[in-house]
């Protein structure tokens, strides 16, 4: 029997057969389900001639034995998603990051694959600027939020003219600061 499918929808190039309908002496090329009492498995097959294929396809109602509530219901745009799916298998993979914690996709496709490149590596959460702006703040990769946030606080308090007598002397370790605290609380580390 051949496989080969060809440039007609559900043709079988090369069956030797021929139709299936008693009388008929063109080759059976297109595959037709028989009718089943019962669906348990891929089914049973036949194998017909184009036009008898095409009047076998002519009979066939989907929507035979429904009352007009459930045509309409199949008919809209939720028709079949009640349905319940199976779960993707991750076929030994890491499981993919949370979509919530980035606000750019790409930043989470990459993320999921960043670990596939460093396998014997520690995983890193900062970049090498995030990991700048942490010693400037004079802060390990092990903070959080809460502690870059004290942090920040106290260094604005020490270095800022207004609070600490008008020494300006420290405005360019404020510029340093400010530049460091904006760049940490967007990173994805802290998310």
């Amino acid at each position: 029997m051949a496989s080969k499918q060809g440039k007609l929808h559900g043709r079988v190039e090369g069956a030797r057969a021929h139709c299936a309908v008693p009388g008929c002496r063109a080759p059976g090329e297109y595959k037709a389900p028989l009718p089943a009492a019962n669906f348990d498995g891929p089914g049973s097959w036949r194998f017909l001639c184009l036009d008898h294929v095409r009047e076998h396809n002519t009979k066939y109602n989907y929507f035979e034995g429904m009352t007009p509530d459930e045509i309409h219901e199949a008919q809209g745009p939720l028709g079949g998603w009640e349905r319940p799916s199976r779960k993707f298998a991750t076929n030994g993979a890491d499981p993919p990051p949370a979509w919530s914690d980035f606000s750019d996709p790409l930043d989470a496709i990459s993320a999921r694959f960043r670990g596939q490149a460093r396998r014997g590596e520690a995983p890193n959460r900062f970049s090498k600027a995030e990991r700048r702006a942490l010693a400037v703040l004079g802060l390990g990769e092990d903070s959080d939020m809460h502690s870059l946030r004290k942090r920040y606080s106290a260094l604005v308090r020490r270095y800022h003219p207004d609070k600490n007598g008008g020494d300006r002397s420290h405005e360019g370790k404020l510029g340093e600061v400010i530049e460091a605290y904006q760049l940490l609380r967007k990173s994805a580390a802290f998310a």
